[in-house]
């Protein structure tokens, strides 16, 4: 075993490159562990107590993975299932604790079984998002130096274009007597994990960010059951006989939370979705007595204006994150269904929420305070705190924290021991915090700071609106003048008349000098693989149109 960085235990890492690629200790956010239950045991394998603790306690036949067409796995499957696959990734593949394996897939029980074997086998997951092209493979292939990769079949095309640098790819769902599932069959059942450190590597989670090089973020053990034992357990308070259910993908840390650790780690179930239309989503609701939901705001919104308050209305909890969540939106929901949306911010470098509220807490437009565990604060430019009602930097702290593999963004990220999240937020007197803007996203015009959330969300309001994007575009007089684009609701038409209504409609509901002064009809807005609004995208084209 070998250890790198002061505070460090002893790594069962055999290949050593997750340790040796740490950022220098000194540059670390600082950590907390004060919440009870966040002091974890030196030797920890996240996989053994998502899925053998659990089984250990409850017993094998839980239901635990179910699928839109009705098939359905315990704990007891789930278990037989990972174990046989680390069999063959470590006697078959080569794998060893360490070397880096990247998933490729939608969401299904298959890929949740795969990631939870390369936990227990001691190696470390690259997730990546089954909509990425060669070229993006290429790039997170070459950053995490990848030695194989789990692919579902369906998907096979984009990565085997991708250049892996020599790592295998093997299938999983096809019928090929070298498919995976082939191999799981002819392979013993059970498996010893790998006796892990709690600060060993587990997860490499690239960044789904907008512009430039994506950065890989270094996830322990520890770091997955803080998560769930942090937010999930003492905001979203999962029960046994919960269904989860959602749309993000497992790649994106988001999902990974949401569907899989913080279902497992409360003995709950998961319905694992491919792909979900918000009508396709109400339907599953519905059809599967589904409790517990993951999803951005524009897919409740999309929800509630088809007519599925119905299905909203079967939620015992349904989190919103990803992007804003309006308080327009919240309000539709809840006034419709009774449902209370929690509004959630987290981040890649995080891993999951660390600002939040829920039930009686909730302050609709406020994203929250800061979860059990965290800290947040308000900070100038100077890393000093503002006080309430003054807008700054959202600064964070907790159990979780931003380390880059290798990338010197980590100086820009982490100040005095702070994570930086890029978000402009203002606190209120009693702790809560409300989203301004990206901090990229703020529109300096005639001297005046506008955010552009904030125009969204006055548009929003209006019923001709289904969505919206504003941006800043530049002008010779103002500096910048606010643009939104927008999508109407089917059936309206997009003319001068309705470029001015909603213009005076803004102007009624939030400051007069925020309002549009330029208002482009679409017919969609680009978003990421994870849903987020591309405003960048908005702003290149604004640019472009002005010639």
């Amino acid at each position: 075993m070998t250890t790198v960085g002061p505070g460090l235990s002893p790594s069962a890492h055999v290949d050593t490159f997750c340790r040796d690629h740490l950022p220098p200790v000194e540059s670390w956010p600082e950590f907390l562990t004060e919440l009870p239950g966040l002091r974890y045991p030196q030797r920890l394998n996240c996989g053994v107590e998502l899925l053998d603790a659990v089984i250990a306690e409850r017993g094998p036949d839980r239901r635990c993975l179910l699928t839109p067409d009705g098939r359905a796995w315990t704990y007891g499957d789930l278990r037989d299932q990972v174990d046989r696959t680390a069999r063959v990734l470590t006697e078959q593949l080569g794998v060893v604790p360490g070397q880096r394996v990247l998933l490729r897939g939608p969401n299904t029980p298959a890929l949740a079984a795969c990631w939870l074997a390369v936990m227990k086998a001691g190696a470390v997951a690259v997730p990546t998002m089954p909509l990425l092209r060669s070229a993006e493979l290429t790039t997170i292939a070459e950053i995490s130096k990848v030695g194989l990769a789990l692919c579902d079949a369906r998907f096979a095309g984009e990565l085997r274009a991708a250049d892996l640098r020599g790592a295998p790819v093997v299938t999983y769902g096809s019928p090929a007597p070298d498919d995976l599932d082939a191999r799981t069959r002819a392979v013993p059942a059970g498996f010893t994990a790998v006796d892990t450190a709690a600060d060993d590597v587990a997860l490499l989670a690239f960044t789904s960010g907008t512009t430039g090089r994506p950065k890989a973020t270094m996830h322990f053990h520890r770091d997955i059951l803080a998560i769930a034992d942090t937010f999930s357990r003492h905001v979203l308070k999962p029960r046994a006989d919960d269904l989860f259910t959602g749309t993000p993908p497992l790649a994106f840390t988001f999902g990974l939370g949401g569907l899989l650790v913080f279902p497992l780690r409360a003995g709950a179930a998961t319905l694992l979705i491919e792909k979900a239309s918000p009508d396709q989503l109400a339907d599953a609701i519905e059809t599967h007595g589904v409790t517990v939901c993951f999803t951005a705001p524009t897919a409740y919104r999309s929800m509630l204006r088809s007519g599925r308050g119905a299905a909203l209305g079967r939620l015992r909890r349904a989190v919103s994150a990803g992007e804003h969540l309006p308080a327009a939106t919240w309000r539709a929901v809840h006034d419709a269904t009774g449902l209370a949306l929690i509004d959630g911010i987290g981040s890649t470098e995080m891993l999951h929420i660390f600002v939040s509220a829920a039930d009686d807490d909730i302050r609709p437009g406020a994203t929250g305070r800061a979860v059990p565990g965290y800290r947040a604060a308000i900070l100038d430019e100077h890393g000093e705190p503002l006080p309430p009602g003054t807008p700054g930097r959202l600064a964070v702290k907790g159990p979780t924290g931003c380390r880059y593999l290798a990338d010197d963004r980590q100086a820009v990220y982490v100040q005095n021991g702070w994570n930086i999240t890029g978000d402009t937020f203002v606190a209120d007197s009693d702790g809560y915090f409300h989203y301004l803007a990206r901090n990229d996203d703020m529109i300096v015009s005639a001297g005046y700071n506008i955010a552009g959330p904030e125009v969204e969300e006055a548009l929003l309001a209006h019923d001709a609106v289904q969505e919206c994007g504003v941006v800043g575009v530049p002008d010779t007089e103002r500096g910048q003048i606010v643009k939104a684009f927008v999508v109407l609701q089917p059936d309206v038409a997009g003319d001068a008349d309705l470029v001015a209504e909603l213009q005076r409609f803004v102007k009624q509901r939030i400051a007069p000098y925020k309002y549009p002064r330029a208002i482009e009809f679409v017919d969609g807005l680009p978003r990421s693989a994870t849903g987020k609004l591309q405003r960048f995208k908005l702003r290149q084209r604004a640019h472009t149109e002005a010639g």
